[in-house]
């Protein structure tokens, strides 16, 4: 199959999920094209980006960009033919004029008008709903012949939420599939009046072999050797909670000063300046440590030698870094928000607790730290759900019938694998 990508900027550290499946697809015999909104500023990418040759399949936009309804009226009026498609025209404007910039990412649309006119994709897959809300509406103009497919994550559900029922309108007409990668996310594609019958759960998984096992090996780290190190990989951004980790820990050391411990803080975001001024403020200077912007193998490594994983999340779809951290065999304290009871089995892979909760986050880490007899069970039950359900082999393949399924049009083939 001939595939094309539509996403925002590529490729970037914290999106490894969209990274696997494209390599996946390549490695499956796949042609695959990348239309990215722009490049990351972070230097660091993953190694796949350069193994996989990506930069020679990806096509950024160029100058001049749209950024005005003139400018996507003038565009539209040159690359599409008005009559036949006068009433799309009109909703694309009207759109624009409603939403702007949030509900459809102008920066690629000449780009790809201009690359769509040249190359026919059996399959346009747009991650994130304004990615599908542009490729649903190319679709409609008729620049897009192909079956074009959608994937929602978590931001673009709050933007929906945020933003009311008619900001998702283009989708429901031109995307032929919804990917659902949750059920949280499921639930709220029904709320946007999405077609039922065209809503798949598929979720994003983990490259189990870049994450092994900590049992089996010898680095597993041994509890009485040095500091009780507690990891968290996020960005650092408003939506991940980095603030209620940061009060855990406080609130951990007010009743026990004595505990040696290390809270390792994994990620990059607009939060950083502000996270440290936090750290200093309660004293935590020598034992938070914030460690930037990681690949895959560096994740990994600092996950081995972690010994809890802690995700005080307020917002999340399905987030890979407890996929990540459940196929190390860390056991996990986290927020129950989202699809995130989808990956962690409270009591049994780790502990889930209210968002903010920063008092019971802090009994649990001490919970523990005292019962370290308890990790390896901890840690096997969580290895054996991310080995059964996210899989980025066994979903790559998967993936690959849901296209094919939306190609033939064989809908018995589409319905027994609706559901995940």
């Amino acid at each position: 199959m001939k595939i094309a990508f539509i996403l925002n900027a590529f490729p970037a550290l914290s999106e490894t999920y969209i990274l696997n499946q494209i390599t996946g697809l390549l490695d499956l015999g796949h042609e695959v094209d990348i239309y990215a909104s722009g490049k990351r500023d972070d230097p660091k990418v993953h190694a796949e980006f350069e193994g996989y040759n990506l930069s020679k399949r990806t096509y950024y936009p160029e100058t001049p960009f749209i950024e005005s309804l003139p400018d996507l009226r003038k565009n539209l009026l040159e690359n599409v033919d008005c009559g036949q498609n006068s009433v799309t025209i009109s909703r694309f404007l009207n759109l624009f004029k409603e939403y702007g910039k949030y509900a459809l990412p102008l920066r690629t649309l000449p780009l790809l008008l201009k690359m769509f006119k040249n190359n026919s994709y059996d399959i346009i897959h747009c991650h994130f709903g304004p990615n599908g809300n542009l490729g649903g509406m190319l679709k409609q103009l008729g620049v897009i012949k192909g079956k074009v497919v959608t994937t929602f994550h978590g931001y673009d559900i709050r933007r929906g939420l945020e933003h009311g029922p008619t900001f998702y309108t283009p989708l429901r007409e031109g995307v032929d599939c919804f990917l659902s990668i949750s059920k949280y996310t499921r639930a709220h594609l029904k709320k946007f009046s999405l077609d039922p019958n065209k809503i798949v759960d598929h979720p994003v998984g983990i490259d189990l072999e870049k994450f092994p096992f900590r049992w089996d090996n010898e680095n597993t780290p041994l509890v009485n050797k040095g500091p009780f190190k507690v990891l968290t990989v996020a960005r650092l951004v408003r939506e991940k909670g980095l603030e209620y980790g940061i009060r855990s820990i406080h609130q951990l050391l007010k009743k026990n000063p004595d505990l040696k411990i290390q809270y390792r803080i994994v990620g990059e975001g607009k939060l950083r300046e502000d996270l440290n001024k936090m750290v200093a403020k309660l004293g935590l200077t020598n034992v938070v440590k914030f460690l930037g912007g990681k690949d895959q193998v560096g994740v990994s490594n600092e996950m081995l030698n972690a010994h809890i994983f802690l995700f005080p999340s307020l917002a999340e779809a399905l987030p890979v870094a407890l996929m990540e951290a459940q196929a190390i065999g860390l056991p996990v304290v986290a927020s129950d928000v989202g699809g995130v009871a989808e990956i962690v089995a409270d009591g049994k892979s780790g502990f889930l607790v209210s968002a903010q909760d920063v008092i019971n986050l802090a009994s649990k880490l001490e919970y523990l730290i005292k019962h370290p007899e308890i990790w390896p069970e901890m840690g096997t039950y969580g290895r054996e759900i991310v080995e059964k359900r996210f899989d980025i082999k066994k979903l790559n393949k998967r993936l690959v019938k849901i296209y094919e399924a939306l190609l033939t049009e064989d809908k018995k083939m589409l319905e027994e694998i609706k559901t995940y």
